[in-house]
């Protein structure tokens, strides 16, 4: 998920208290009997107190009581929780609401074409079990996987609650994956179903997906089917046996399906990111960590509610696209998908979309709204008067844009959300909450329940504005269970630097204000003459110049201080003959002396993935000519040639 930084200093941003009062948190909070959010937090600290209460208050469903919360904490790597107890995910985000508000929209779809649809509670769960029927018959039982390689739609919605309903491990696949990337992780998840789709619309055009499926599913031989979703008008249903139309199995009318009651550690998702070397890493993730953990983040610090609408625009190849999913339905709010392109058919598609649809909670990556302000995007006067919270994570946010988005967009009344976090984290470790000020770019502080410090190079805590390793210090429910079939790599990445510690990978600091913010990967840190800093500092002085839109800040070796730093930059207005030595002095002005760049190279493309974060270690492979590790998700591979020919 996300990182935040800021060079901007005081507090930007302070909640209204009626509103304030009003929030989830504030629930919450009263019935901890705190006093204010700090106050909160630290009650969230008891374990034994917070998951119950969070699964009270919201009235999560639990099949079969617990008799523990927490077992084995002492060994946190394989802590195990609500041992005991029997639940099913989807009973708590389809039936419940099914009963209980069956004529409330669960899901809300438009596409860049214009197209729209709507689906209630009760039709999400005769669609969830129409899918669960057509995978039944498909050979899918307890503990099958079960590739998603499908783009954000109501089908997606049912087929990922089918597969919680039936024990399935679901598999989301980004829907941009090339078919190497797609057949890696059928290969490796031991998938034996694929759900896709014939295409999606992106950007002006069609990405036929199920062209992309048929050359995966020949490199993955354990694929044994294929369901195939006629979506833009191009099914092809391809003869031998292993396709089968949707239309023909996926069926309405039929029994109930009801839903597996499951042990809490059952797996739910298999969900992959990169590794910065070999193949992509498989979090596993459980039923009761994903309901508990994403519903907390939801209700407490994104404060969605029974009722409202939640957007947040992504994929379900990203674990925002199955964080968005439970969030809305472990709440029962109306979850809003916004297939394709936010910018397509123009820069206000979004604005419109949310004002249509009654947005109250809006997610979008710092990514997106850098790329709404360089498209000239305007939102209305005032910002959109409905959005109570704004949401962000995936990568770094610069003050600019920060400021942007809270008052262009929100108008200054709706906090921002900037959530630090993972897929392997399940959910948030860093976030604000909707009743504390927050300082530009913000991760606000420790999500409820996480123990997070930041440490220095012996695990020892360090002092306010000191940068260290962040770090949580005890097991949390919706971590990883393990790395899929890895449990070595698992236990080397996260928790073998430090005994009983999770190293999650990032430099951090906070102020003596209690503002928490993350400073750029660990293994991106940049250490000249001895001095660390995080790369998205000085990235954040280039962009906040206004003459570059995007940066990649590295380290180059160096004879004398070990490290130098390059920067490779995308300049604002395409071709432009920068000022490179002005840029520098910039960033000298901002960060300090010793951080000037010792080069700058400008080009008209970064090396990202496909959720928008720029890959640092493949720029500085590129320029130390050494290998980039893992690229199943980078977005266009003619980036890295173009930063070749740039150094050329």
């Amino acid at each position: 998920m996300s990182t935040g930084t800021s060079t901007a200093t005081g507090i930007r941003w302070r909640p209204d208290p009626a509103v304030a009062g009003a929030t989830n948190a504030a629930r919450l909070m009263r019935r901890a009997g705190a006093g204010d959010a700090a106050g909160l937090r630290a009650r969230a600290l008891d374990p034994e107190w917070l998951w119950p209460a969070i699964v009270d208050d919201l009235g999560l469903v639990f099949a079969e009581p617990w008799d523990a919360v927490l077992e084995n904490a002492q060994d946190p790597a394989h802590a195990r929780w609500f041992t005991g107890a029997r639940l099913n995910l989807a009973a708590s985000c389809v039936d419940r609401w099914a009963a209980a508000a069956p004529d409330r929209d669960a899901v809300v779809w438009e596409d860049e074409l214009g197209r729209e649809r709507s689906v209630t509670y009760a039709e999400l769960r005769r669609l969830t079990d129409g899918v669960a029927r057509a995978l039944t018959g498909l050979g899918v039982v307890e503990g099958t996987s079960v590739g998603l390689f499908l783009p954000l739609v109501p089908e997606t919605v049912a087929t990922l609650m089918a597969c919680a309903k039936l024990g399935a491990i679901a598999v989301p696949i980004f829907s941009g994956f090339a078919a190497d990337a797609v057949a890696t992780r059928l290969v490796d998840g031991d998938v034996r179903v694929l759900v896709t789709a014939d295409g999606t619309s992106r950007g002006g055009r069609i990405v036929p997906m199920k062209e992309t499926a048929d050359r995966a599913v020949q490199d993955a031989p354990g694929v044994e089917h294929v369901l195939l979703l006629s979506h833009v008008g191009t099914a092809q249903v391809q003869p031998g046996g292993r396709d089968v139309a949707w239309e023909r199995v996926v069926t309405l009318d039929g029994p109930a399906v009801e839903p597996l009651a499951l042990a809490p550690d059952h797996p739910l998702l298999l969900i992959y990111t990169s590794g910065s070397t070999g193949k992509p890493k498989g979090a596993v993730l459980t039923h009761a960590g994903m309901l508990v953990t994403i519903a907390r983040d939801a209700a407490y610090h994104a404060d969605v509610r029974s009722g409202g609408t939640l957007c947040w625009v992504t994929d379900i190849g990203w674990i925002m696209g199955a964080w968005s999913i439970v969030a809305a339905g472990s709440l029962g709010a109306t979850l809003c998908l916004c297939e394709g392109a936010a910018t397509t058919p123009d820069p206000d598609r979004l604005w419109r979309l949310v004002a249509r649809r009654g947005v109250d909670v809006l997610g979008v990556s710092p990514s997106l709204v850098r790329g709404l302000m360089v498209a000239g995007s305007e939102p209305p006067p005032g910002g959109l008067p409905g959005l109570r919270t704004l949401g962000t994570t995936g990568e770094p946010m610069n003050d600019e844009a920060w400021s942007w988005l809270l008052e262009r967009v929100g108008g200054g009344r709706a906090p921002i959300i900037n959530i630090s976090g993972g897929t392997e984290v399940g959910g948030a470790l860093l976030a604000p909450l909707p009743i504390e000020p927050l300082a530009s770019c913000s991760l606000g502080g420790p999500a409820l329940g996480m123990d997070v410090a930041v440490v220095d190079e012996a695990g020892e805590p360090v002092g306010p504005d000191d940068v260290g390793e962040l770090v949580c210090r005890r097991p949390w429910p919706g971590m990883t269970h393990s790395l899929w079939r890895d449990e070595e790599r698992f236990l080397d990445t996260y928790w073998r630097r430090w005994p009983g510690v999770w190293v999650h990978g990032d430099w951090a600091t906070y102020d003596a204000d209690g503002q928490w913010f993350v400073r750029g990967r660990s293994d991106d840190t940049l250490n000249v003459a001895g001095q660390r800093i995080g790369p998205s500092e000085v990235e954040g002085a280039l962009i906040d110049t206004g003459l570059v839109t995007e940066a990649a800040a590295i380290g180059v070796p160096h004879d004398l201080k070990g490290e130098v730093i390059w920067c490779v930059a995308i300049p604002a207005v395409p071709g432009a003959d920068l000022d490179l030595d002005a840029l520098g002095s910039a960033v000298a002005t901002r960060v300090g002396k010793p951080f000037r760049p010792a080069r700058i190279v400008l080009v008209d493309a970064l090396p990202r993935t496909r959720s928008g974060k720029i890959l640092r270690r493949v720029v500085r492979a590129c320029v130390l000519g050494t290998d980039p590790g893992d690229l199943s998700s980078l977005e266009d591979p003619a980036a890295i040639d173009v930063i070749r020919k740039a150094l050329r």
